[in-house]
Formats: structure tokens, C-alpha cells, sequence
């Protein structure tokens, strides 16, 4: 027996034993874990399902055992993940910094950056948000105003930030800040890392017409940050803010591979809102909903290849805008696929009368137009995809 074929016997071992069977089922909206400073459980099994994974060291499997990682390679990894895929394991917690800002402080980091920011975040410590939107920016990033001004042995920081997803909940952020403003306005960019409980830090909640959102406005006056929370080289930020861009594209596929509250059986529920016979509309709705079906399908399997090829080294973050256009835009097109099929039973996402799972499919149609937008709209997405993937040559335009 190999190595890799021994190891895998004891991941399935160890799944089998320490994950509950609670806790091998798509999470209903309300039960994802956030790890933080303030962990809300609202069953024992989650909360014994994060002890297990945080002390097998396996909230970070890939990273080093130095800063709290399980230290598996990318081949056991895949293993890992594809074992609880097996078993519908739920992730034991959502973290945004594992995902997004990890990866590019174990490149740009310093060590004393990685072993105080890393290692939290490998016990589920600390949550984070990420700070690059502004008012009346676009989706034109580097038109950001927030100030990071150097006082000598701290920056000043002034300025907001917005469609910050949890401000009002998270311990730290990653946020991009304007640190020289004579410079051209990608140069003068930097990646600093706040402190949300720092004084003179604000979050204000938005609400949507979902409903309350995870979205908030940051609000900074005269916030002070220590020198060495600054990420990389100074005015450098725009770099790493590229590279932690396609992190976050990758990152929002895992709501999908993870069975998160999105993830519906769209032909089980189209079915069952619709039972034979069926009249020729309702025929050509199945039709649609089996072609999207097929569609999802495919998404997934091409991410597991994506996966594997990051793993053996290849360069595929251009791809990753390519997923994230078509994830988002696949998800609009499956809860609005649903709301057809369940015809007035989605009028309403606040009523007594409608069931937990019809108010969580309309909330999720009206969250997944957001969505198209968060991380990049798909439009900024195809323009990336055509400068990057397909490499096609910018329109001057005429004169």
C-alpha cells in the first residue's frame, strides 16, 4: 500500500470518528461557524466538530506546522477534502483571512507578521474582513481616498470603507490604503492590516432588500496603526491587492463545494414543487432546471481540476476570474430557475406562512444579484478575463 493510500485510511478513519453525523448534511442558513473572538454555537456538535479540526491542526492543513498549519502536502490535501466531500462533512468554520489574506502573508509577510497574524488564525481565533470598497469608487479600485498617513512610529488612518461583508462582527481587516497621494493611483497604494477594536473605527450595518445584511460601512477618524502592520513594501499594495483578489474569486467557489446555505437539490426541489403530470410550461421549466443542473455539475468538477493544478504549481489565478463569473451568474440563474417552480410560495421570506426553506431560497435569489457584484462584478470579471486569459488587446477606441 502507498503512502498516500495509507494516509487516506486514516483520514477516513478520523472522519468517521470525530466528525457527527449532525454535522454531514448541506449547514441550513444560521449554522455556519465563524471562527473569532466570539464563536457562536448553537449545538454541541459544532462545537466539538471545531475543537477536533482546530487541535488536529487541520483549519489549515497546508500550512507550515511553524505557525499552527497541519503541514500536509497538496496531494494530502486533496485527500483531506476529497474525504469530506465524502462524507458531506461541513466545514468547521469560515474564516475569510484563512482563505484570502493567508495566502499572501505567507509570501509577503515577515516572521513576526506570520506568527501574529497566522497563527490565530489557525486556531480560529480571530475573524477578518477585508476593506477595499469605497463610496462613490465603482468598481474602479484604485480610486480609493482612505489615508494612511506616516506620523513617525504609527500610520494616522482617515476615511471609509464600504459593502464590508460582517464589519460589525470581525476582530481585524486587510484594507487597502492611500499612503502617497502624489503618486499615479496604483502606485500609491498600500495593504495594511487594523485592528477593529482600535478607537475611532465605526461599523455601520446596511440593509439590503434582502433583508438585514452581512454588509456594513466602515468609518475611520484619526485611527492610529502601528508601523508593522504594513503588508509587503510600501505603495506596493496594489500588487498584493491583485494577488489577494484572485484568493477571494477562488474562496467564494468553497461556498458551493462546502454545501453552504446556497446549495439547494435544484431538481429535488423543482420536483417538488411541481409534481407529474406536467403541463408544458412546467416541462420546459424542467428542462431548464436539468440543463442548470448539468451546468453546476460541470462548475464543480472543473474546480476540483482547478485545484488539483494550483496544487502541482501551474499559474491558473486568471482562471479564477473565469469560475467566479460563471459561479455567481450560475447561482442567479438556478434560485431564479426555483422561484419560477415555486410560484406565489416565493412572494415572501419574512412570514410565518412560508417554511424556514422557502424564506432561505428567496433571501438567497435576492442575495445571489449581490453576489454578482461582491469580489468583483461580472463585467469587471470579463474585462479581466479577456486582458488575462484570453490575452485580447485593449479597445483604444477611434478617434
Amino acid at each position: 500500500m502507498s503512502d498516500l493510500a495509507k494516509f487516506r485510511e486514516e483520514v477516513r478513519a478520523w472522519l468517521e470518528a470525530n466528525c457527527p453525523m449532525s454535522l454531514r448534511t448541506p449547514t441550513p442558513d444560521g449554522e455556519l461557524i465563524w471562527g473569532g473572538s466570539k464563536v457562536n454555537f448553537t449545538f454541541e456538535d459544532q462545537r466539538l466538530w471545531f475543537e477536533r479540526m482546530r487541535d488536529k491542526n487541520w483549519f489549515c492543513p497546508t500550512w507550515s506546522t511553524d505557525v499552527g498549519g497541519g503541514g500536509l502536502s497538496a496531494k494530502e490535501n486533496s485527500v483531506l477534502e476529497s474525504e469530506m466531500r465524502r462524507l458531506k462533512c461541513r466545514p468547521p468554520q469560515i474564516n475569510l483571512g484563512i482563505w484570502m489574506l493567508g495566502p499572501v502573508l505567507l509570501q509577503h509577510g515577515s516572521d513576526e507578521q506570520k506568527k501574529q497574524f497566522l497563527t490565530p488564525m489557525t486556531r480560529g481565533e480571530v475573524r477578518w474582513c477585508q476593506g477595499f470598497s469605497e463610496p462613490n469608487a465603482g468598481s474602479d479600485l484604485a480610486s480609493i481616498r482612505t489615508s494612511a498617513v506616516d506620523k513617525g512610529d504609527h500610520y494616522l488612518v482617515n476615511g471609509s470603507k464600504i459593502w464590508t461583508s460582517y464589519g460589525d462582527q470581525s476582530d481585524w481587516m486587510y484594507a487597502l490604503v492611500r499612503t502617497d497621494p502624489s503618486a499615479p493611483k496604483h502606485q500609491g497604494i498600500s495593504l495594511l492590516l487594523l485592528d477593529m477594536h482600535s478607537e475611532g473605527v465605526k461599523a455601520a450595518p446596511i440593509d439590503l432588500i434582502s433583508g438585514k445584511s452581512t454588509f456594513c460601512e466602515v468609518f475611520f477618524d484619526n485611527v492610529v496603526v502601528p508601523k508593522e502592520n504594513l503588508i509587503g513594501e510600501l505603495n506596493n499594495g496594489w500588487k498584493l491587492a491583485k494577488e489577494l483578489l484572485q484568493h477571494e474569486r477562488s474562496a467564494m467557489s468553497k461556498f458551493g463545494e462546502f454545501q453552504l446555505p446556497t446549495h439547494f437539490d435544484l431538481m429535488s426541489l423543482v420536483n417538488d414543487y411541481m409534481p407529474a403530470p406536467h403541463s408544458k410550461s412546467e416541462e420546459a421549466l424542467i428542462d431548464r432546471a436539468t440543463v442548470a443542473n448539468m451546468e453546476e455539475a460541470t462548475y464543480n468538477l472543473t474546480v476540483q481540476r482547478l485545484t488539483q493544478e494550483m496544487q502541482a504549481g501551474q499559474n491558473c489565478f486568471g482562471l479564477m476570474s473565469v469560475m467566479k463569473f460563471v459561479h455567481t451568474e450560475q447561482e442567479k440563474i438556478k434560485f431564479e430557475l426555483l422561484l419560477d417552480a415555486m410560484g406565489y410560495r416565493g412572494l415572501g421570506w419574512e412570514d410565518d406562512s412560508f417554511s424556514d426553506q422557502e424564506q432561505s431560497i428567496t433571501r438567497a435569489w435576492l442575495n445571489s444579484f449581490a453576489q454578482t457584484i461582491a469580489g468583483g462584478s461580472s463585467e469587471v470579471q470579463l474585462n479581466v478575463i479577456a486582458k488575462r486569459v484570453l490575452q485580447l488587446p485593449e479597445n483604444k477606441g477611434t478617434s
